[in-house]
């Protein structure tokens, strides 16, 4: 028989005869409510079979011969316990409730049938995406840009349409930039939900291209009037010098006579 199967038969023997299983990790939003399966369709025999936590309450009981499930009374008001399928709902989770979370079928011996972490946590901040700097032509547009969430950032630039995709983490969150022709998004997000900022690049891009290309035209406008100005100027300064000149040289005359 080889390794595979010997560890396969040992996974089975564990499972079917001590109920083992492992912790499947479920992430909830505060407020929210989560909904915890038994993950099996062919459950062992059983007299009972409850749901119970990490502080070892009995969250619901339920018994086989009454086909009943009867609530802990500090949780009634916030669970849900279905009769048939034996799912366990919580309601308006808070971060307290975090932690494991079993059930367990109880006849000659108790079998653990399924175990969750639960973890309850806030949803995210809104990400922060500003531009530090842009430029343009006629046939290309770049745009430096940074983005920002909680305390993870990502710096980048936008060229030509096209940006590399990005990405970092923190534990549970992450942290995205991309970017399509018309945007630049920033996004932030972990297991329970998601936020995102992002810039209108082909409007920015189009702007700086318009500023761009009026400076050319006044450009254009301004040189002619310059040069216009400075041979008005040369002109008029050579008619003074000339006229001068001329007046000087009509005085010479008049003083030879003397």
């Amino acid at each position: 028989m080889s390794v595979n199967h010997l560890l396969f038969l040992l996974f089975f023997l564990l499972t079917s005869k001590t109920g083992f299983s492992a912790e499947i990790s479920v992430f909830v939003q505060m407020g929210a409510s989560v909904q915890l399966d038994i993950q099996t369709q062919e459950l062992p025999e059983f007299d009972d079979l409850y749901w119970k936590n990490d502080k070892s309450e009995n969250i619901v009981k339920y018994t086989n011969e009454s086909k009943k499930g009867k609530l802990h009374s500090s949780h009634k008001d916030r669970v849900y316990f279905n009769n048939k399928t034996f799912s366990l709902t919580l309601k308006n989770m808070q971060k307290t409730d975090s932690g494991l979370y079993t059930a367990v079928a109880s006849g000659e011996s108790d079998n653990n049938i399924v175990t969750y972490r639960v973890s309850v946590i806030d949803a995210v901040e809104a990400p922060v995406l500003t531009m530090n700097s842009n430029g343009s032509s006629s046939d290309s547009c770049t745009v430096n840009f940074t983005c920002r969430a909680h305390e993870l950032m990502i710096d980048s630039s936008y060229q030509n349409n096209r940006c590399s995709k990005e990405e970092v983490t923190s534990q549970i969150n992450t942290l995205i930039l991309d970017c399509s022709q018309k945007s630049i998004i920033c996004n932030h997000s972990n297991p329970v939900s998601w936020k995102e900022d992002r810039i209108n690049i082909t409007q920015r891009c189009d702007d700086n291209k318009k500023n761009n290309s009026k400076n050319e035209t006044d450009s254009s406008f301004l040189w002619p009037v310059v040069a216009l100005v400075a041979v008005i100027i040369l002109i008029c300064v050579s008619v003074f010098l000339y006229y001068r000149h001329k007046k000087g040289m009509s005085m010479l005359p008049h003083i030879h006579s003397l």
